[in-house]
């Protein structure tokens, strides 16, 4: 492509503006875009032909194809990118946009645009897409001149990198895309990370250094293997222990002696106990968002009763809702340098350190649950079989306590769920990874209402031969509504319940491998069918209505909540 720049402007017949972006995307290092093709960007179609080395992942809804392209974005660090058409294209984009927001990946989103002539006017399809998504990114802009394509795509580049990283979304007017280019395209986009300052560590060190029970708290985006490393590193030798914040468990191997366990629906009482008792909170890289602090009502608001050192890429967020004893505006890699640097004086006790783990690995003992699947079982025979470097995704629902509570995460980018909730996410996040790591083990947990919202991109794993392992833990219902029906409006029950369909005939439908299991002793011989394929493959697991969370039953939940009304007198 570069040859056939210059050869054009020998000749001068310049380039067009779908082609100048191309190349701009091969020099930023880009080799792979998930998109679901549209005529508005026809010209950027065209221009990919003649680049095999970018990859076209074509997928089957766009929420899919941004969703693996945040994921993507999670895997490398690099910016996954994704390419939609206008109107229904881009809203349907949007929930994608949403986990790269609260998830800190970065991404960028390339929306086709109506011709400008024609703007203003609600053309077919046309939505202001600066308004639209201004709440959802980092940044917004519509390239309107060809001959700023090199300037604002490095700005785009830049932008999802730098500081707390996140989505950019760029809309590109259909007639700017087929003008002529006068510019030359720019050269690989930097990166840039706060560093820390030696103030801030010096004061950092003192306050360690007083503190009798402190804790480590991991979240957020922008870490890599180095990173999690020197982390690993500085709570071996200060023996302090490692939690995690919603969703973020890769960040730590779960069977290391340091790690206690996560803040996220759901965490264990020994680890709230300590975050209340702790003397210095140290927080890197996370938020500190509503998931992590139990609705704001751990850490009290705005002046917390223990100390925190807040340490995070974004001065937007220290501050935000908690104020900090100490605040560092650091990227993660920087601050994790800076502890590892540090050395203890004396003999830290190991304690609470080991207590805490102990209170942990009970936490995470899997339960009975009623009927005739045991999915604690299967967890634990997972756990004991799947390589170390397995990739697990899921999306939402009660059936994501299964992998997010059971599992044991061995390291950096071995899970992949969204922080924000989004049902629909585990499937295309499982795509994403297959084709980034062929060779690793990647199996998406799903519930059967989870699923439903993204299974059309099963057609997409077959079709690129990504032998991802989906594990459906299916109840008939939308536990996590139901749950929430039964806990506040007991036996008044509406809109909850699911009418099939046959899962594993859908998915040999698609050319998939498709199993329904109805027992424990059925999924082992399942899950070695589907492994033995070489292809995608799906596994229904049909588990008892009652089984409402791992913990906890259906008729339990309502027996509760009847007697908590009867007891106000409702």
């Amino acid at each position: 492509m570069s040859e056939l720049l210059s050869g054009a402007r020998d000749s001068q017949a310049l380039p067009t503006g779908g082609h100048f972006l191309v190349e701009m995307l091969r020099r930023q290092g880009v080799t792979r875009i998930f998109t679901v093709p549209g005529e508005s960007f026809l010209p950027v179609l065209d221009a990919l032909v003649d680049v095999p080395e970018i990859e076209i992942i074509t997928c089957r809804n766009e929420g899919g194809a941004a969703m693996m392209a945040e994921a993507h974005g999670k895997l490398t660090g690099e910016p996954g990118i994704c390419f939609v058409t206008r109107g229904p294209g881009a809203t349907n984009a949007s929930c994608g946009v949403h986990v790269a927001a609260q998830d800190s990946t970065p991404m960028i989103l390339f929306i086709g645009q109506v011709d400008r002539q024609a703007m203003g006017r609600e053309a077919f399809q046309e939505i202001e897409f600066r308004e639209m998504f201004r709440p959802l990114a980092k940044w917004v802009a519509q390239i309107d001149e060809g001959d700023r394509l090199a300037e604002l795509l490095g700005r785009a580049f830049a932008t999802a990198t730098s500081g707390r990283r996140g989505p950019v979304v760029l809309a590109l007017p259909e007639d700017m895309l087929a003008e002529p280019v006068k510019r030359q395209p720019a050269l690989r986009y930097q990166p840039s990370e706060p560093g820390v300052d030696a103030a801030d560590a010096d004061r950092l060190l003192q306050l360690l250094a007083k503190a009798r029970r402190p804790l480590l708290l991991l979240g957020g985006g922008g870490w890599d293997v180095g990173a999690c490393d020197d982390v690993r590193s500085f709570a071996e030798r200060w023996k302090i222990p490692v939690a995690v914040s919603f969703r973020c468990q890769g960040l730590m191997d779960n069977a290391h002696p340091c790690y206690v366990g996560d803040l996220g629906i759901g965490p264990g009482p020994a680890l709230v106990e300590e975050v209340e008792a702790s003397d210095l909170l140290i927080i890197l890289g996370a938020r500190l968002g509503e998931v992590t602090t139990a609705g704001y009502k751990l850490i009290d608001i705005p002046e917390p009763r223990q100390p925190i050192v807040h340490i995070h890429p974004s001065a937007e967020e220290l501050g935000r809702v908690y104020r900090p004893a100490l605040a560092i505006q650091a990227g993660v890699r920087s601050m994790a340098r800076s502890l590892a640097a540090m050395e203890p004086e004396g003999i830290r006790s190991s304690i609470p350190c080991e207590a805490l783990r102990a209170a942990y690995l009970a936490w995470t003992e899997v339960p009975a649950i009623p009927g005739h699947v045991q999915m604690g079982d299967i967890m634990r025979w997972l756990r004991d079989r799947l390589p170390a470097d397995s990739i697990i995704t899921n999306g939402a629902g009660n059936y994501a306590s299964w992998p997010n509570r059971y599992y044991r995460y061995r390291g950096l980018g071995t899970m992949l769920a969204p922080t924000c909730g989004s049902m629909g996410y585990g499937l295309p996040a499982a795509i994403a990874a297959k084709l980034h790591h062929p060779e690793r083990a990647v199996i998406a947990f799903a519930g059967d209402g989870c699923l439903m919202m993204s299974m059309q991109e099963i057609a997409t794993a077959v079709k690129y031969r990504a032998a991802v392992i989906i594990l459906i833990v299916n109840n008939g219902m939308l536990g996590t509504i139901r749950l929430h029906q039964e806990r506040d409006f007991p036996g008044r029950v509406i809109a909850t319940d699911l009418a099939g369909p046959d899962f594993a005939a859908i998915a040999r439908g698609f050319g998939a491998h498709g199993e329904t299991v109805r027992s424990t002793e059925e999924f082992a011989p399942a899950f070695g069918r589907a492994i033995a394929c070489g292809g995608p493959a799906l596994i229904d697991i049909i588990v008892d209505p009652d089984a409402l969370t791992p913990t906890m039953t259906l008729t339990a939940w309502r027996a509760v909540a009847e007697e908590r009304l009867a007891s106000i007198g409702m």
